[in-house]
């Protein structure tokens, strides 16, 4: 097989479709959030995204020997930082406008900027934690301190991204030992595990009531009707592709090259609110996702163009 003629090219092209299909899996999961409860969608989504992975691996060179590890309590810890950010961000996304949610979620690169002082002992100059700060400021325009429900729903977004930051620097620490397959199967596998635990334990609904958050999270599962099942597609396979195409990105191309293009989604994500959900951000959250999204990029390659130096 021949070599790309532009390699730099196509991690750009890697990225920002990755990044655009991670907002369809949002989007899908939004439209999902009013009829299902939490974890069905969550079982629904790691078994088509299992079935999408276990072809490709079969498929593949190398074969099931990729999912090999040496760190088996690194992904169990790993799995359960993701899944437990999955379930807030979605808990987040479900009451609040998307494109907000995907800017408050942009975040997270300002988390892995300030963790990275603590778990990886990386020194941070003045220039990156005026960054965070001004990304952090982003934030507070989308929470909106005094907007009710609005505002809860931001922080559990806000949480999301933090623990996602470090499910990012967790990956970080084990990608010396283990593959791109096996992060994305390992993730998917305990996402089935733990959704049938939760089903097993409530899916009965018995710990539903009225409030329209605690309802996505424990309303009792229903057969989905045939009508739903591509919005289960969507999500499942959208969120499959997108982190194998991400994780290629990066594996192949310089970080400070393709970063600006990691925020494809949130232009997307504007397109979806519009055309689903018919919400259109206004001059505040415009404010906030310009200070978020260039605070971020800033870091990002900030970040990769000290790597450089470095080496």
């Amino acid at each position: 097989m021949t070599r790309p003629s532009n390699p730099a090219l196509t991690g750009i092209l890697l990225a920002a479709g990755g990044m655009a299909l991670f907002s369809v899996n949002d989007m899908a999961i939004k439209h999902l959030s009013a009829g299902y409860a939490l974890h069905q969608i969550v079982l629904i989504r790691a078994m088509i995204g299992l079935c999408f992975l276990l072809v490709l691996i079969t498929r593949s060179q190398g074969g099931f020997a990729q999912l090999r590890t040496r760190r088996p309590f690194g992904h169990m810890t790993r799995v359960l930082v993701i899944l437990t950010s999955n379930s807030v961000y979605f808990t987040g996304l479900a009451a609040m406008p998307l494109a907000d949610a995907a800017a408050v979620s942009y975040t997270s690169p300002l988390f892995v900027t300030a963790l990275s002082v603590v778990a990886l002992r990386e020194r941070v100059g003045a220039r990156r934690w005026t960054a965070v700060a001004l990304g952090l400021s982003g934030t507070v325009l989308i929470l909106r301190p005094g907007a009710g429900v609005i505002q809860g729903a931001a922080l559990l977004v806000l949480l999301a991204a933090l623990l996602y930051a470090i499910g990012n620097l967790m990956t970080r620490m084990m990608r010396e030992t283990e593959t791109a397959l096996s992060f994305s199967f390992f993730t998917m596998a305990g996402f089935m595990l733990i959704s049938v635990i939760m089903g097993l334990v409530a899916g009965d609904g018995r710990f539903a009531n009225d409030d329209p958050l605690w309802a996505f999270l424990f309303r009792p599962w229903i057969w989905p009707p045939a009508a739903d099942w591509p919005w289960f597609l969507l999500t499942g396979l959208s969120v499959s592709i997108a982190g194998l195409m991400v994780a290629q990105a990066y594996r192949t191309t310089e970080a400070a090259l393709i970063a600006p293009f990691d925020y494809a989604g949130m232009p997307m994500a504007i397109f979806w609110g519009v055309v689903i959900f018919g919400t259109w951000p206004d001059l505040t959250s415009w404010a906030g996702i310009a200070l978020i999204c260039g605070s971020g990029i800033y870091v990002v390659w900030r970040e990769a163009v000290l790597a450089r130096k470095r080496h």
